[in-house]
């Protein structure tokens, strides 16, 4: 007897497909951000060759200190006082007004977008969990096969952008999250001498790698795997 819920299969399939594609550069990307924002690539950073040393002095145990310091912020409930309270040796404070609000502003969206990422990252495994006993396991399996094509081509697209000119996609990237000049500092301000350009520069390959990288291979390992036919005698 035929299954009621067949003719259901279809639109089912279809809509679960684009919902899996959608959801694949969000994850890839929230992957990315977790990674970036983890005492290793801070470790690998600033271990790099050629990596600019500070010119006011900060030595490179310093620097991880500092910098760490700034990602416990941003991942932890902790709030501004663990960045407002630590100080020079002269007793001045180790971030200056306009950087504790940059800061603040930066957590402002960093929680969410994390949050976000997270919970639709638990979508994705949800929706391919439930795909296992459905008709349309074949729809969100392509889904997903196309999200990684997908993030594969908007990230090379977003590098070749950043390599053409990162001033211009670094202060494109800062407008869509924030107001006015308040993400720009003195060279001399604490924030530039944790994270100078270069920093950037390498988070932004790094984080392309990732998702290029986790796009082409959903992409490639996801192929419907062809049936060979036997000839016949």
């Amino acid at each position: 007897m035929k299954n009621p819920l067949t003719k259901f299969a279809k639109p089912w399939g279809m809509a679960a497909s684009w919902i899996a594609t959608l959801l694949v550069p969000v994850v890839l990307i929230f992957l990315a951000v977790r990674i970036l924002a983890s005492g290793f690539f801070l470790e690998l950073e600033y271990q790099m060759p050629n990596f600019p040393p500070d010119e006011y002095g900060f030595t490179q145990p310093e620097r991880l200190e500092y910098a760490s310091l700034c990602l416990r912020y941003l991942t932890s409930s902790a709030d501004i006082s663990l960045l407002s309270e630590p100080v020079f040796p002269d007793g001045s404070p180790l971030f200056n007004e306009r950087e504790l609000g940059h800061m603040e502003d930066v957590k402002a969206v960093f929680a969410p977008v994390v949050n976000l990422g997270f919970g639709l990252t638990l979508v994705l495994f949800g929706l391919l969990l439930v795909a296992q006993r459905r008709p349309w396991r074949a729809d969100v399996i392509a889904g997903i096969r196309r999200g990684g094509w997908l993030t594969a081509g908007l990230a090379a697209g977003i590098g070749l952008f950043a390599a053409v000119s990162f001033w211009q996609f670094f202060t494109v990237f800062h407008s869509l999250f924030f107001t006015g000049d308040s993400w720009l500092f003195l060279y001399s301000d604490t924030l530039i001498r944790l994270f100078p350009m270069r920093f950037w520069q390498d988070a932004f390959i790094f984080a392309g790698v990732i998702t290029i990288g986790g796009g082409l291979a959903l992409g490639l390992a996801l192929r419907p795997k062809k049936v060979a036919r036997k000839a016949d005698q």
